[in-house]
């Protein structure tokens, strides 16, 4: 059965705020019109900025339960949710807690405080888990079942899967794992982030007399959590079971002698927020290492057990974590779903799958072309994962192998495990090319990978550097120098996302090649100055953070209330994954204010609310969740000399004062207009789009044909190739 509490934090709540709340096209209605507060800053004009994220992974546990979603990818979906809610709690609840243990509690610009803010996460968490839980065994499961793909439950075992079972545990499981009896001497052990564990009941007394009646037993990590059976022990399709149900099956055997009279699952996720001091840039590396080791035992924000744990032991470990019972979750099913992505890789089900589909290539910048001679030609711009990021990677390549090259430069803030561009970049140091890397080693969860990258390219040749400390280096730029005749010449990259092939297969976001004078001026100006030192510099083309991005985003919207002041169309198009930046969101008020037409695309966060009569009712806020994560932050300014910038930094307080950012103007009209019209695609999207209401909830579009697409499956169709 639906669960009423999630649905209540999926749509909209009428009369929820003292605001008047009006459609976009409509105007105030006299007769029912409040007060409203021309305090731009009023705390009823903002959203909380943590409650607006868990709403976008509400949205996307949505998705888990969207029929037109192939089955697996709905499966995937919810697992999603549950990497997205873990990190949630890890990073944003661990901050608010360390708010409140600091005794330096401080309201957001909504006004709450980070007490407040707990106690309806908390609230809000609990539904959506259940909820969660409830789609896993009432729709999917069963229909997952239906195709012959089961997740068998202990009760559903055959006696050869009993069998086979028992040896899995003896040849496996038995001689990795090491129960915990706890007793003075065995004291409660530090549990691993995130690590599946057991908490036991235990009656009798061991060996040297023992009978502390408490034991833990921490799951292997080394182990898959999901077992396939073999087809000879169970026949027709594909049949699995969790390592934690063959565990709870055979736990008695770790404890000979002694019966376990309660046997539960339990998890525990931690603070995993890095913190390092204003450490000499040399000692960046070491001091990181010595961090990540610590994030695994951070202090504790949410504890998860099976939802039949009693009272009493689950108070046990509250105690033992130092939390409270809002803190505590009780699940009906595994306690470590995230684990599970792991069934994607052991079956073959492309039915249940999205269609399989090949990036488009420019055939001036396939294989086999000449990426330079293409760039001389003209500029260049891809659409990720709807046009392939391979040729970044071969213009690298071919850079490393091109005599007439120089040096290249390039920001590395995440990439792919086994990096063909650190491979192309290691080459071409070899090649006795100048090379230089900004590695930031500070992004989140990818850090040891970073530090393993740096120490390649630096025995390659490289020189590495890692940013600016107290700034995180998040610009994605690449510069090649080039001697052409008797004139060195540059061309450059510039893009929204991460230089990470794999991801540009799941993330949206625009890559420019280009090879403008002024523009690759200007990028290697921002270089100079993230490996150098120096006063501040005056880029030509590019706006960059921390130094004016802020202040040039509110010049240009200004500029655009300015025009509707004056009696003429004012437009601005935003599209981003998140806007909470309280300046730039009372520049929108005004703007809205004076007339114009604002339509902003944010995916996750946003902290402004849309339709609030004389505030915000010219300003419309969608969220596109789909097969893609969208993460492209394109701004549009209509009456703007350069009327498309893309960037690689969302409208936040943190992307617009503690990181060094890019933001680059669309120079070629022709890409430009492309780039508006797939704007425009965005909002005329009724299939996977969601509305921001006034109140702060959102609305599902729903779509006014049958033959309306999705705007993915558009690009997708006019840009790719599908299987």
């Amino acid at each position: 059965m639906p669960n009423p509490e999630i649905d209540n934090l999926m749509t909209p709540r009428s009369n929820s705020t003292a605001l008047e709340m009006v459609p976009r096209s409509g105007s105030p209605d006299s007769d029912s019109a409040v007060s409203i507060p021309l305090d731009l800053e009023s705390h009823e004009l903002y959203e909380n900025r943590e409650l607006s994220h868990l709403k976008f992974n509400l949205r996307v546990l949505s998705q888990a339960k969207n029929p037109a979603h192939p089955l697996l990818e709905r499966l995937m979906f919810l697992l999603i949710f549950s990497s997205n809610l873990d990190e949630f709690f890890e990073i944003r609840v661990s901050g608010l807690k360390k708010q409140l243990d600091f005794g330096r509690q401080r309201p957001g610009p909504d006004g709450k405080y980070p007490e407040q803010v707990l106690k309806i996460i908390h609230e809000q968490v609990r539904a959506a888990l259940t909820e969660q839980y409830r789609i896993l065994n009432e729709e999917l499961f069963p229909s997952l079942a239906e195709e012959n793909i089961r997740f068998l439950h202990r009760s559903e075992w055959s006696e050869p899967l009993k069998q086979w079972a028992k040896t899995y545990f003896n040849d496996e499981v038995l001689p990795v794992i090491s129960p915990l009896g706890l007793d003075p001497a065995h004291p409660f052990p530090r549990l691993v982030n995130k690590s599946l564990n057991f908490i036991l009941s235990l009656d009798g007394k061991d060996a040297f007399g023992r009978e502390s009646g408490l034991a833990i037993v921490p799951a292997p990590r080394s182990l898959p959590r999901l077992i396939k059976v073999p087809e000879q022990i169970v026949s027709g399709g594909d049949n699995f079971v969790f390592l934690s149900s063959i565990i709870h099956a055979h736990v008695d055997e770790f404890f000979p002698g002694m019966k376990v009279t309660e046997c539960h699952q339990f998890r525990v996720t931690r603070n995993s927020d890095l913190e390092m001091s204003n450490v000499e840039v040399e000692d960046v590396a070491s001091a990181l290492q010595g961090e990540l080791h610590s994030r695994r035992f951070g202090a504790a924000t949410k504890l998860e057990v099976s939802h039949d744990c009693p009272q009493e032991l689950s108070n046990f470990l509250l105690q033992r974590f130092n939390l409270s019972e809002d803190e505590l979750f009780r699940l009906d099913g595994p306690v470590n779903l995230q684990r599970l992505t792991a069934v994607l890789q052991m079956l073959d089900r492309p039915d249940l799958c999205f269609p399989k589909f090949s990036p488009g290539t420019p055939a001036v910048l396939d294989e086999n072309s000449d990426i330079f001679a293409a760039v001389d030609r003209e500029d260049h711009l891809l659409l990720h994962p709807y046009e392939s990021f391979i040729p970044i990677i071969d213009w690298v390549r071919q850079a490393a192998k091109d005599p007439t090259v120089l040096s290249i430069k390039q920001t590395l803030y995440r990439t792919n495990e086994s990096s063909e561009l650190v491979e192309a970049l290691a080459d071409a140091a070899r090649n006795g090319k100048e090379v230089t890397v900004v590695i930031e080693l500070r992004a989140r969860f990818d850090e040891e990978e970073n530090i393993h990258f740096a120490s390649i390219l630096q025995e390659a040749g490289a020189v590495v550097v890692y940013g600016v400390m107290g700034y995180k280096t998040h610009a994605k730029m690449l510069l090649f120098v080039r001697r052409v005749g008797n004139k060195l010449k540059r061309y450059a990259h510039l893009g929204t996302g991460n230089y990470h092939r794999k991801t540009s297969l799941v993330y949206t976001d625009y890559s420019l090649l280009t090879a403008d004078k002024a523009l690759c001026n200007d990028v290697h100006k921002v270089f100079q100055q993230i490996t150098g030192m120096g006063k501040k510099i005056h880029p030509k083309l590019l706006i960059h953070a921390p130094f004016n991005l802020r202040k040039a985003t509110i010049k240009m919207i200004e500029a655009e209330a300015e025009v509707a002041r004056s009696g003429k169309h004012g437009r601005i198009i935003a599209k981003m994954n998140a806007l909470t930046d309280p300046a730039v969101i009372k520049s929108l008020y005004e703007a809205s204010q004076a007339g114009v037409q604002i339509d902003l695309i944010v995916r996750g966060i946003c902290c402004l609310k849309p339709g609030i009569a004389g505030v915000s009712d010219n300003i419309r806020v969608i969220s596109v969740v789909g097969r893609f994560l969208e993460h492209s932050r394109v701004y549009y300014f209509e009456n703007n000399s350069y009327q498309v910038y893309c960037a690689s930094a969302d409208w936040m307080e943190r992307n617009l004062s503690h990181r060094i950012e890019v933001c680059f103007p669309i120079l070629k009209k022709k890409l430009a207009n492309r780039i508006i019209d797939e704007l425009e695609a965005y909002l005329s999207d009724e299939v996977q789009s969601w509305e921001l209401q006034p109140d702060g909830e959102y609305r599902e579009n729903k779509p006014s044909s049958e033959e309306a697409l999705p705007v993915q499956t558009v690009f997708l169709k006019s840009l790719a190739r599908i299987y």
